[in-house]
């Protein structure tokens, strides 16, 4: 189903298009931003025991995540030989070590003695050596001491490397998979590396990383970033700047899926309220400058201390004839990153500057296309608890064009307690997120007291919600028919 500009489509909602936005807007638009493929999905509902049942959620586990690629880390998180990252999920634990040819290995981080982990945070490593009886591998994953190794004649007899994981990378990410088996990375990907090649991911740099332990189930907290028409509801503040119901979504691939939602304009959702475009700028202002959909903070939001150039000025007291507010938004923007990076967003267009422009990588990555500092999102469970679950965000900003590359910043992990406000590196984002995590815990509690058993997703605006379930049931459906189990 492709969409013209100027018609509406029958199933989505009888306001303009995103693409009608775009249509008005000031510069070209590249033509992978236009309307995308759907799918015809149908309209059944998901049993609620999806989302906590531990028989399906060992399912997920067998025959989804030990079968897909996952971000395990950022290249500048490992820069230099024998620097080590450890990536967990679904009760397995990596090791991700920079090699002296400036490679990458992953490694399972266990000892092949009793099973000790080898390393135990991020850190440079001459060797990986076992704390609990001195066993030692090389960075490259070959055995290199064990210190009674007079009592293990075994040893002698079979291949005492570390067993390796699959591992590529992409954009300055570093991926791991645990099928040996699995297809290439690029093939996951797909489209989506080459959409997001104009933005060169490689050359940003993580200017902030907060991640925390959140009491729902990986597929909860993932829906609350998969669709924008909560934000009326959950977010009442951005409703004024936002064009949540107006977003557009599509399925680009079996394992990429995207939305993409304008900013600068009144949601249709409150087509009673009249709103002047200074209005616009003054809920903008208000809402401290964070441009968002779907509770999914924009790259607008980056608090100060991470040094964005998107934050929202004071709103004008006058506009010039024909200026709209996602006009002046745009222009003001594009004059602030240029001054703090010192490239030239000049001929850059309006949806690449301010948007939400999401892409999600099936089951857990969500990738900000756009040339502002971009927002990574990644979701995964909590080790084998299918009731909580991790939440990590990074923002990522460009290397300035006449300087050296900035340190990457390390991660902030969140204590239980502790709000997503709480942390300096999210700024406007923060508060936004409470909004979003208000939600989830009974989201989750509720799930579980359902009286009808079901759980049902909108037809278009929730179409990658729905996709992201027909996925995993199809995962499950074939490792089954091939495993028997």
């Amino acid at each position: 189903m492709q969409h013209e500009p100027g018609q509406f489509r029958a199933d989505r909602h009888p306001s303009e298009s995103y693409e009608d936005i775009l249509i008005r807007d000031t510069r070209m638009i590249p033509d992978h931003l236009r309307q995308g493929p759907t799918r015809d999905l149908g309209d059944e509902g998901v049993p609620v025991t999806n989302y906590f049942a531990a028989d399906f959620f060992a399912k997920e586990v067998r025959h989804v995540w030990l079968k897909v690629w996952q971000w395990a880390c950022r290249d500048e998180d490992i820069s230099n030989p024998g620097d080590v990252f450890v990536y967990e999920n679904v009760g397995k634990s990596v090791i991700v070590a920079r090699q002296k040819d400036g490679s990458v290995k992953a490694f399972y981080n266990s000892c092949l003695h009793r099973g000790r982990k080898l390393v135990d945070g991020p850190g440079n490593k001459h060797d990986l050596r076992c704390k609990y009886h001195g066993l030692a591998w090389t960075c490259d994953g070959r055995f290199k001491h064990n210190p009674i190794a007079w009592d293990f004649p075994q040893f002698d007899r079979q291949d005492m490397s570390l067993p390796e994981i699959k591992v590529d990378s992409w954009g300055g990410f570093i991926f791991i998979n645990f099928d040996a088996a699995a297809a290439p990375l690029m093939d996951t990907l797909n489209v989506l590396a080459e959409h997001f090649d104009r933005y060169d991911f490689a050359n940003r740099y993580k200017a902030a990383h907060v991640s925390k332990i959140v009491p729902c189930n990986w597929k909860v907290m993932a829906e609350a970033f998969m669709e924008s028409h909560h934000t009326v509801a959950t977010h009442p503040q951005l409703a004024p700047f936002l064009g949540d119901v107006n977003s557009q979504y599509d399925i680009l691939s079996d394992h990429v899926t995207r939305q993409f939602t304008a900013t600068g304009v009144i949601s249709p959702m409150l087509s009673d309220r009249k709103m002047t475009d200074l209005d616009i700028l003054k809920a903008m202002e208000a809402a401290g400058g964070s441009h968002v959909s779907g509770g999914q903070s924009s790259k607008d939001g980056v608090a100060k201390k991470a040094n964005s150039a998107r934050d929202t000025p004071d709103a004008p007291t006058s506009l010039e004839e024909g200026v709209t507010a996602r006009m002046h938004a745009c222009e003001v923007t594009r004059t602030a990153l240029s001054a703090e990076d010192g490239w030239d967003y000049s001929d850059v267009s309006d949806a690449e500057i301010i948007d939400a422009l999401l892409y999600n990588v099936f089951p857990h990555m969500n990738f900000w296309a756009g040339y502002a500092p971009n927002v990574v999102y990644r979701w995964r469970p909590n080790g084998l608890d299918p009731d909580t679950s991790i939440m990590d965000v990074i923002i990522l900003k460009r290397v300035p064009k006449d300087g050296p590359r900035p340190a990457p910043v390390t991660e902030h992990r969140l204590g239980l307690d502790e709000t997503w406000s709480s942390s300096p590196m999210l700024g406007a984002l923060g508060p936004v997120f409470e909004q979003d995590m208000a939600n989830l815990p009974h989201v989750q509690t509720g799930l579980r007291s359902s009286g009808t058993g079901v759980v049902h997703f909108a037809l278009y605006s929730e179409m990658r919600i729905r996709w992201m379930h027909k996925m995993i049931g199809q995962m499950i459906a074939q490792g089954e028919a091939t495993s028997g189990i």
